[in-house]
């Protein structure tokens, strides 16, 4: 893996909210790098989703879209 791109995906984890902050960041140290690419590439376009979305999903307050099913619960495990 490019060290540069998982440091920039690093950053895309820090979103300014303690608990979000540490889920994310706990996921991509201990399970990024083990993901299939679609995997991968599922929680890069998580990444993308707005602060409230993102919360909402990862903390069961509403179901993901189809796409971020099988990521958000890895996350959440």
């Amino acid at each position: 893996m490019d060290p540069r791109h998982f440091e920039r995906l690093r950053w895309r984890c820090r979103r300014g909210q303690l608990e979000l902050d540490l889920m994310l960041g706990s996921f991509l140290q201990g399970y990024y790098p083990a993901l299939s690419a679609s995997e991968q590439g599922a929680f890069e376009r998580l990444l993308e989703l707005p602060d409230a979305a993102l919360q909402s999903y990862l903390q069961g307050q509403e179901s993901p879209a189809r796409e971020f099913e099988e990521i958000v619960r890895k996350i959440q495990q």
